[in-house]
């Protein structure tokens, strides 16, 4: 049994979790089977949308798993190694990632989240780092995700008492993008995974890396940057194909811009 699924939906790549009944909480056959779902990703797909079968989207690692190493420290680091190479490969992703979630999200799966480019949040989804309560400390890059989004004071109330995060508090913080209903999560998810692909895929890329990039740089350098990648839009296909479709009045079709 898989415990990710993966589809061609027209123009997107998704990927699913699919351990429903641990909260698909992370296991080293997790890890690589979403390594290897992103690694595999069709190149004529556009964008990609990650979510998770189940009532939680991750709950983080599995602390079954944890509690069953023979030698714990060894286990965990290495499952904290290959987690990692995962959300490299979500980093370096070509085209926009788009996730859904809903339920809890917990652990790694923070940093799972705060790697993508849009996060889709119903609205009673509950957010906990959950790390202090086994007393170990952060992985999967939830620290960074959570000191960009919260801010370090904020982010270490929150991860030293353990505290939980509601969706709405996510979204006012910035951690998630977009909140729905519950009912409303993966319908919405999906409709905005295509409305994405639909778009200018590699301007949208250059703007991640931009914004990505901005809050470890100097205006200077970001103005610099700015004025290299909007003149690499300009030549590409996309950007030439957006400028004739608003001086011809008419949608621009993107997705042959070839």
């Amino acid at each position: 049994m898989s415990d990710v699924l993966t589809e061609v939906d027209g123009d997107v790549w998704r990927i699913t979790l699919d351990r429903p009944e641990s909260g698909n909480a992370l296991t080293p056959a997790l890890a690589e089977e979403l390594a290897a779902a992103f690694s595999d990703r069709p190149e004529e797909t556009r964008a990609v949308l990650l979510l998770g079968n189940g009532p939680r989207f991750c709950v983080g690692g599995d602390v079954q798993g944890f509690a069953g190493a023979e030698d714990p420290g060894a286990f965990v680091g290495q499952l904290a190694h290959d987690w990692h190479e995962v959300v490299r490969l979500l980093l370096g992703t070509p085209v926009p990632v788009v996730a859904g979630i809903h339920g809890a999200v917990a652990g790694a799966g923070l940093g799972l989240i705060g790697a993508c480019d849009v996060v889709v949040c119903a609205r009673g989804t509950k957010l906990r780092p959950a790390y202090g309560s086994i007393g170990f400390s952060p992985d999967g890059g939830s620290s960074w995700a959570l000191a960009r989004a919260l801010g370090a004071p904020r982010a270490l109330e929150l991860m030293l008492t353990n505290g939980t995060l509601t969706a709405a508090d996510a979204h006012l913080f910035g951690l998630v993008g977009r909140l729905v209903e519950d009912d409303d999560l993966r319908e919405s998810a999906i409709a905005l995974a295509h409305e994405v692909a639909a778009g200018p895929v590699r301007a949208m890329v250059r703007t991640r890396a931009l914004v990505r990039r901005a809050a470890i740089r100097t205006l200077e350098e970001q103005l610099d940057d700015e004025a290299q990648l909007i003149a690499e839009s300009a030549a590409d296909p996309e950007g030439r194909e957006g400028v004739r479709a608003f001086i011809e009045k008419r949608p621009p079709d993107f997705r042959n811009a070839r």
